[in-house]
């Protein structure tokens, strides 16, 4: 299967047009023409992730983060980005990334809110044609933030969960928001959600929620997010018969000491 026969799958389930100003998604390295006999989905393309397709005999690489966000001035065996460009190149691997236009249209908050059974669903932060960043919707019943967070440890397969708030409050409207929720915080007071499930907040961020009556629980970036390879796989494997799909989950270390 030709690489641009599977960009064209990703691009129906994920449109480009929905990816946000700033972002870079598409096909960042490699060629359209591309053969692709062997696919890894992976969350973040890390030195790591490049060596071990390279050792697999990977074709393409479909990652949900960008390997290239900024500006790049040179490529070369200097940098780390330089060295993973150039591994691809050399191997003739392509590398195509679904970033904000997966937050947004992909199904990456719906998916992360059916999991925790929400209910009556609306995006969190409308950014385009009635899509948007997040979701907020009701709990079956009303519950308490430790059972709450007991759910998405389970469901979501972590080991921690970092609370602002009261353990003992009552919660039932919940906003959620994959990655990095700092900026959704004010959309869901606005909604008036009990509860705001995302990752990277910072302390002072926590704190200014809680004052506004928002409770935040930090699941971590990669914790909610790893989702992503899953949904991909499920997807990719109806129309790619003769791909090999495979999943690298490999993810940030997150623990508390």
């Amino acid at each position: 299967m030709r690489c641009d026969e599977i960009i064209q799958l990703l691009e129906k389930k994920a449109p480009i047009e929905y990816a946000m100003d700033w972002d870079h998604v598409g096909l960042l390295v490699g060629r359209r023409d591309k053969e692709v006999h062997k696919l890894m989905l992976v969350v973040d393309v890390t030195e790591e992730i490049v060596d071990a397709a390279v050792a697999q005999n990977v074709d393409m690489i479909v990652s949900h983060h960008p390997m290239i966000f900024g500006k790049v001035d040179r490529v070369n065996d200097e940098t780390v980005l330089g060295r993973k460009i150039l591994k691809l190149i050399e191997h003739g691997i392509a590398c195509y990334a679904m970033h904000t236009n997966f937050d947004t249209i992909g199904g990456m908050a719906k998916e992360a809110a059916a999991m925790l059974g929400l209910q009556n669903m609306e995006v969190l932060e409308e950014t385009k044609d009635g899509e948007g960043i997040g979701e907020v919707g009701y709990l079956p019943a009303a519950t308490t933030v430790t059972a709450l967070v007991v759910l998405i440890k389970e469901k979501f397969d972590l080991k921690n969960v970092i609370l602002y708030g009261n353990p003992n409050d009552t919660v039932e409207k919940i906003a959620i928001c994959p990655g990095s929720g700092k900026s959704v915080i004010n959309e869901a007071v606005q909604k008036k959600a009990d509860c705001l499930i995302t990752g990277d907040i910072g302390h002072h961020e926590g704190l200014d929620a809680n004052e506004m009556g928002l409770t935040i629980l930090d699941a971590s970036h990669y914790g909610l997010e790893h989702i992503f390879m899953h949904i991909m796989y499920e997807y990719l494997k109806g129309y790619c018969m003769d791909v090999e799909i495979g999943i690298a989950d490999v993810g940030v270390p997150f623990s508390i000491l």
